[in-house]
């Protein structure tokens, strides 16, 4: 009786203090809302293309090498800027006839952690096949895999390279095929993490490190605004596909591979929001210049169609309501993450 009074007296203490806390702060206890937002401790690499130090430093130079292009005039990072948060400033990505390509260019950004299919519409189906359409895409890099095996093996420096990054290659087998240009370019790829932003430092206990207006919009996000149900998780995305209300020209998305599918009508892939301030225009299309666009076509809710998310409805937020939510999306920029074009790559992945 005695040690069960003791541990209720035990137990009210803890709500009192906890309580009391909120009380000072004037904040509500959010711990259990951030656990989810955590970042991870380790980058993940597949089982049949784990990480080698040698295959990175052979992905990125391959990234950043014209050779892979049949004019000599296009890299992956044409598109995929380092010093853009790995995409461009263009609504949609740019064709190499002067053209446009039916959507923007993607961020880079922690793409080690899409899980399963890649693309707006979802048309890759892992990271290490994604390079395949762009490098013989003829509105992009153009090149024939025969021609691109024939120069890379014509140059020594990059057989051995080849030989270096894939040694389980016997001495009397040609080490460059398209497939392990896929896998170094795709080793490469997932060392190109977004930095810590003060969302980090805030959700690892540092109280000051965001502002109170972005700590509102924190709230919003994860409250009424209801943007996590589709933003989840430490890289703001689920991975899946929903129609939000765009697609005014009527671009099918992910519906293009299910035609009797209403909910994958108009369905595009949920980007991830890390440094998204920094990384206008918006969209599939990139036909919303700035957050204030996106925030207000949610507030609308967008498109009232068949296919639209029940999750996307109309919001009514008010001004200030408004100003928080971008508050809080401002603080998920980091310093900088264009490091991985330049620094160093070491026998073990840098931690995230």
């Amino acid at each position: 009786m005695a040690r069960t009074f003791v541990g209720a007296v035990a137990a009210l203490l803890t709500i009192l203090a906890g309580g009391w806390a909120v009380a000072t702060t004037g904040e509500p206890d959010r711990s259990a809302d951030l656990v989810p937002y955590r970042r991870p401790d380790a980058i993940p690499f597949p089982q049949e293309n784990p990480y080698r130090a040698a295959k990175a430093e052979l992905g990125r130079a391959l990234f950043f090498d014209p050779i892979l292009s049949r004019n000599g005039e296009r890299t992956c990072a044409t598109c995929h800027v380092p010093g853009q948060d790995w995409t461009d400033s263009t609504p949609r990505a740019p064709r190499s006839d002067g053209g446009l390509m039916d959507f923007r260019t993607p961020t880079l950004l922690n793409v080690a952690w899409t899980e399963g299919i890649y693309g707006w519409d979802g048309k890759f189906r892992g990271l290490e096949s994604v390079a395949r359409t762009p490098l013989t895409a003829p509105g992009n890099m153009n090149m024939p895999p025969e021609e691109m095996v024939r120069r890379l093996s014509a140059d020594p420096t990059y057989v051995a390279a080849f030989r270096e990054a894939f040694p389980e290659t016997a001495a009397d087998q040609p080490p460059v095929t398209p497939t392990r240009v896929e896998q170094a370019l795709a080793t490469f790829q997932r060392l190109i993490v977004a930095g810590r932003a003060p969302f980090d430092r805030w959700v690892e206990g540092d109280a000051g490190a965001i502002s109170p207006a972005a700590r509102r919009g924190f709230d919003l996000f994860k409250g009424r605004a209801n943007c996590a149900a589709c933003h989840s998780g430490w890289n703001f995305t689920d991975g899946s596909f929903h129609d939000i209300g765009v697609a005014p020209d009527g671009n099918p998305g992910r519906g293009r591979f299910f035609p009797t599918s209403t909910a994958l009508r108009h369905a595009f892939k949920t980007p991830t929001l890390r440094n998204v301030a920094r990384r206008p225009p918006y969209m599939h299309d990139g036909s919303l210049a700035t957050l204030a666009e996106v925030i207000d076509l949610y507030d609308r809710g967008g498109i009232d169609r068949p296919s639209r998310s029940p999750d996307i409805r109309p919001l009514h937020l008010t001004a200030q309501e408004k100003a928080d939510l971008i508050a809080f999306v401002e603080t998920l920029n980091d310093g900088g993450a264009d490091g991985a074009a330049s620094q160093p790559i070491t026998s073990t992945p840098p931690r995230p």
